[in-house]
Formats: structure tokens, sequence, C-alpha cells
């Protein structure tokens, strides 16, 4: 089983990927395996999923996925509209037809995992069609049935945190199989091969019956140019975000400060100003559900696009085959990551979500700058390893505080980590195997209510339970 650059960025709405993306896919499949449309279902979140589903609107979505919508496709005015008030019962209507729902919360987890919806649902008779079906969300996005789960951990991944979900079962053996960094490093030593030419040679075997590499890197152009169009739109929005904090969206006042700016009143940070606006943009427009790109998640879904957006408009020579690089580098990074760790807030705190995006954003910087791969490893390990602890407290379970500003702030350690490994000859004590670890680790040991529950941090010291927003 393998993990694909396809899976890693992928097109979905705002504002979660683990409580938005992955919740509407487990809904969706869920009626898919049904023998026949049903005329009811009851969803239970449990865990995080319950503790900021209101938040992180998973209740509207599992409703989306209940009536045949996609992340990917989904209309961003689709009922029930984002920032809508939704009963716990009510009748949904959507491409495969009508079905009365209900919704129920539990902040009780299950024992295996944070982020557990489970399924029940009848037929127009009465008639039980499947009870007790359970889903988690991974990360990322990605999602496991119960089954996949359970054979997932008896093939060897047993530690408290889920390692990599399977993802696609691979016939042929991909030619460049690694587990790790270190691994990568040394097929592109043996090879003498940069890191984005051995992930695309693995998608060619990944994607071989959709059209191997080409697949890959037609859904990548579409990656970056949903990407550029996130940050248009944002920037030509104004307003207030949903969800009750009043936050105001503050991409489109800085991008009329910095046009306007005199270049004498920069102090020379001008690249930094745009980066900081890039990423605000993108998620200012994810926290208000918007279609974004999970980088490896919604809530760090503004670090690689605000970084790519710099790299166009500071580094000169950015050409798409330049965003082709970008990216196939900074997924081998996350694959490194999502199979050794987690991506996911609930998990491992934020640390797996900003800190997996910087470090991966860095990793496609360095590309982009010349580097090795052992300086491209190494400016991975760099912006990882000063995000280790970074604890995951929304505000009212919103991606918004400290969200958003969080994700400017990572964008700057990117760029700094992979010019600072630039400049180095590749050769450090502490690789991005050791961080990894340690990052699994740190999030086993961390309390629950830093990992995505809004029961800690800020969330606690501002005073603003997720039952205190208007939702």
């Amino acid at each position: 089983m393998a993990i694909s650059v396809c899976d890693i960025f992928s097109v979905g709405i705002g504002p979660s990927s683990s409580h938005t993306v992955g919740p509407m896919r487990a809904a969706k499949r869920f009626v898919e395996s049904l023998e026949e449309f049903p005329a009811k279902v009851q969803a239970e979140l449990r865990g995080s999923l319950s503790a900021t589903g209101k938040g992180h609107a998973t209740d509207r979505a599992v409703i989306l996925g209940l009536v045949g919508w996609d992340p990917l496709t989904v209309p961003l005015d689709a009922k029930p509209a984002a920032g809508q008030v939704i009963p716990p019962r009510g009748k949904a209507t959507g491409p495969w037809g009508a079905v009365d729902f209900e919704i129920r919360f539990d902040n009780t987890p299950v024992p295996e995992h944070p982020n557990c919806v489970i399924f029940s649902a009848w037929n127009a008779n009465g008639d039980t069609l499947a009870h007790g079906a359970e889903y988690f969300s991974v990360g990322g996005g990605f999602i496991l049935s119960r089954a996949e789960f359970d054979a997932q951990s008896r093939a060897g991944d047993t530690d408290d945190i889920p390692h990599g979900p399977a993802v696609a079962a691979v016939t042929d053996a991909m030619p460049y199989e690694f587990d790790s960094a270190d691994d990568l490093l040394a097929i592109c030593e043996n090879t003498g091969k940069p890191i984005w030419e051995i992930i695309l040679s693995n998608e060619e075997a990944l994607h071989r019956e959709e059209g191997g590499a080409d697949y890959t890197l037609k859904h990548l152009d579409l990656v970056w140019e949903t990407m550029q169009e996130c940050v248009t739109e944002s920037l030509a929005a104004t307003g207030i975000l949903p969800g009750g904090l009043n936050v105001t969206r503050r991409a489109p006042q800085l991008h009329k400060k910095l046009l306007e700016r005199s270049p004498a009143d920069d102090g020379g940070l001008a690249a930094m100003e745009w980066l900081n606006l890039y990423a605000l943009a993108v998620n200012e427009q994810n926290a208000a559900g918007g279609r974004v790109v999970t980088a490896p998640t919604n809530g760090a879904c503004g670090i690689i696009p605000a970084v790519m957006h710099y790299a166009q408009q500071f580094l000169g020579g950015f050409t798409p085959e330049s965003a082709r690089r970008f990216l196939l580098t900074a997924g081998a990074v996350g694959i490194i990551i999502k199979q050794n760790a987690s991506i996911s807030g609930a998990e491992v705190g934020c640390q797996g979500e900003v800190g997996s995006a910087s470090a991966m954003a860095a990793a496609g910087m360095a590309e982009l700058l010349g580097a090795s791969p052992a300086q491209v490893e190494n400016a991975a390990e760099i912006a990882l390893e000063h995000n280790l602890g970074l604890t995951c407290d929304p505000v009212g379970g919103l991606v918004q505080i400290p969200c958003i500003e969080r994700n400017a702030i990572g964008a700057v350690k990117s760029i700094n980590a992979a010019r600072l490994a630039r400049l180095s000859d590749g050769y450090h004590h502490v690789s991005l195997d050791h961080v990894v670890e340690t990052m699994a680790e740190t999030g086993r040991d961390m309390m629950d209510k830093y990992k995505e529950t809004s029961l800690g941090g800020l969330a606690k010291t501002m005073g603003l339970a997720v039952s205190q927003v208007a939702c």
C-alpha cells in the first residue's frame, strides 16, 4: 500500500480537512456501501469531531456527503449553507435525492482514534440497512473504515498514533520504495536523481491505470491553479468571517496597503509582507468555507500556497514546471511524515499540521533554490524541528484564531529554513527522521485538551468555549 502526492494534495472545502473534508467523504462512502439509498441516516460524531464539530462545520459536511456531494465538486452555496445553524434533525436533498438525518455529538472518543463518525441507516419501511458503521478521519481528508483501520493495525502500525492510510494498492512494485527520509536520500545518491524525479517515477506506478505520471502532473496543475484562484478570490472578498468570533478579513486591506506602499517604506522586508499576505488570504478563504487545497491539511492550507506565490513573485523564472517540482518535493516530505507520524491536529497537535506544512514548503523552496537532496531534507528538518510541541487550540472550535496568523508565521519559517539549509553543505546532526519520530512521541505525550478539542490553550484562556460561540 502507498500514498500518492495526489492524496497529500487534494482539493476540498473549508474549514478543516479532518473535520470537514474527511467526514464528507466518509458519509458519501457510507451511503455508497449500502444496498439501497437510505430514507434516514444517523451520524454520531465522536471525540474531536464532536468537540469542535460545530466550528469546523462537521455536521454540514456529513449532511452534504449523505446526499452525494464530494469535497472537490460540491457547490460552495450547497444547502445547508456555510455558517447556517444546523438542527440535530432534519431533511437534506442533493444529487442522490432526499434523506432524513440525525446528527449526534459525543465528546468521548473511541479508544482507537480521536476522530470517529458512526453511521446507522434505515430504508423507507424502517428496515435497518446498516448499524454502527465506523469511519475514522485520520488527517488531511484521509479516511479509513473500521475494517481498513483494523487491517492497518494488524499490518504493524500499532502505535497510539495511526500511520498513513491505505490509499492505493500497488500491483506492480514502485520503482523506488522508501519508508523514511534516510531511505529516500540513499535512493537519490544511488541514482543521481533529485527527490522530485524519484516521486514522479513512483507516481507512474501508482497511477498506471489512470494515465501514469501524466495523471499526477495534471492533478498538480489543478492544485496550483486552485491555490492561485483561492488567493485571487480572497483578496476580492470583504467582511466578517462566519462563526461568531467576528474576525474581520485582513488580507484585502493588507493587499491595498502593500500596493500603495513605497519601496522605501518597507524596511527591506517587502517580500516577507507579501508572503504574510498570501498565507492570510488562503486561510481566510478556508475559514469562510471556500475551496482550498489540503496542503497537507486545511488548517495549514495557507503555508505552501504562500511560499509558492513568494517564489513566483520574487525568485524569477517560476514556471508551471517549477510548481510541479515544488509540489512533488514537498509531497515527498508529506508522505514521510504521514507514514511515520501524523498530519492531524487531533492526533498530535498543530505540530502535525502547521509543522508538517512548513517542512513541506521548506523542502519545495529548497528545490527551487537549487538545493541538493541532502539540503532539501535539511530544510524540511529545520522547519519541522522548530514547530515541535505546537498545540492545536482553536478558539471557539473555529479555524481562525490562532490558525490564520499561524500559517503566516509558518510560511516565514519555511523560507528561512530553506535558505539556511541552502547555505550549508547538507550535513547536520539531527535528521528529518529524528524529528518526525520526536513529533510522534510528543503527540502521544500531549494532553488531549491541546489536540483540537478547544479545551485548552488560547481557547480556554480567552474564555470562549465552543458552546459560547454562535456556530
